[in-house]
Order: structure tokens, then sequence, then C-alpha cells
């Protein structure tokens, strides 16, 4: 099926083109988004009356975007989740909470805009694409963590792997701290009884 882009679409083609796509992803996406029209004569020829128009819009909506994502790119945002000890979500976190972290900090950002390659699933520092126009992408941190306070140390550059680790090193410390008091007070009571045999001889 033959349809002409009103606006420029990644892998398809630039704003005018006349491209060949499938009916299913013309009529369920192309069309009803309002990214294309069918490549009828009747539309081509209204394309060229309003290309001006349309241009110019176009170029209008990605200063916007062009001003939002020059604010946007490299921002972190935390999400809080609840997750095992080995840093595995309950869940996941999905394009409408990336959306929602955003909008909470102050930037308008919709979960269509969002573009997740796969679900995340784990805690830590994830790189996640937000696509502002056809031709502006903004790249965002999610600071995903059980804690406010877990999210801090994250950012400063630790993971949880390490955290758990360090936790793990600590209590094995007390652990081996408290043995030795333990051992040094019974050498202590191993002393006593041999200095006071000491003295019943004499």
């Amino acid at each position: 099926m033959q349809v002409i882009l009103l606006e420029r679409v990644a892998k398809l083609g630039q704003m005018g083109d006349v491209v060949d796509v499938k009916p299913g992803f013309a009529r369920n996406f192309l069309l009803p988004q309002g990214k294309a029209k069918t490549a009828s004569e009747a539309n081509i020829a209204s394309f060229e009356a309003q290309k001006a128009q349309l241009e110019a819009r176009n170029l209008e909506t990605k200063k916007e975007a062009e001003a939002l994502a020059e604010k946007l790119d490299g921002q972190q945002f935390i999400v809080i989740r609840s997750a095992s000890d080995a840093g595995a979500l309950y869940g996941s976190v999905t394009p409408r909470d990336a959306a929602d972290a955003a909008t909470e900090a102050g930037f308008s950002v919709d979960k269509k805009q969002v573009a997740l390659i796969a679900p995340i699933k784990d805690l830590g520092l994830h790189s996640v694409s937000v696509k502002l126009h056809p031709e502006v992408e903004a790249t965002i941190e999610l600071n995903v963590a059980r804690s406010a306070e877990e999210a801090e140390l994250q950012a400063s550059g630790k993971s949880i792997q390490e955290l758990a680790a360090e936790e793990e090193a600590a209590a094995e410390y007390e652990i081996s701290e408290l043995f030795d008091d333990i051992g040094s007070a019974a050498s202590d009571d191993d002393d006593a009884p041999v200095a006071d045999a000491g003295e019943e001889t004499n």
C-alpha cells in the first residue's frame, strides 16, 4: 500500500515521501496518528498545497522539542520499587513509570514518547530514549532503587551488588571481631586456672 508521509517516520522516510508499507501498518498506525495519508492523486495534490504550512509547523514543533531535549537530556529520575536482595524487581518499570517520573520532576513527557528496548526488571541505573519529535531525541537515566537512600548511593556510582557485598563484608567483619573478643576472653579464662594451680603447688 502506498502512502504519503506527513512527517518524518524513522526507518521509513521524510515528510512528503511516497512509500510502500504493509496495509496493516498504514491502517493501525500511520493513518490514525496523522503521520501519513493514502497516496491518492487528490491527497498528493492536497499535500503539495499544504506543504509549506506542514513544514513550518514541523519546524515549530521541532524547535520546541529541541528546547525541551536540551533541558531533559542527561537528567536522572528516581523510580522506587520493591526488589529481591539480588536486585531483581517484583514486576518491571514501564514507559508509563518513566514518563510519570519525568512529569513529576516538571518535564512534559508522554508514555508514548518513551522508547524502552526491553522492560526494566532489575535495580540500578538504566538509560532510556525519549522521542520528543520525529527528528529530536533525548536520553534520560532511570535510577531504579528500593529507597531514596539506595538511589543516592547508586547515583554516586555503586551498584546494588557492590552495596550487598559491602554490607556482607561489614557483617562478616563484625562477626569475626565478635569471635576475636570471645576468643581473647576465653584465653584469659584459660590463663587464670594455670596461675591458681601454680599458687597451690607453692
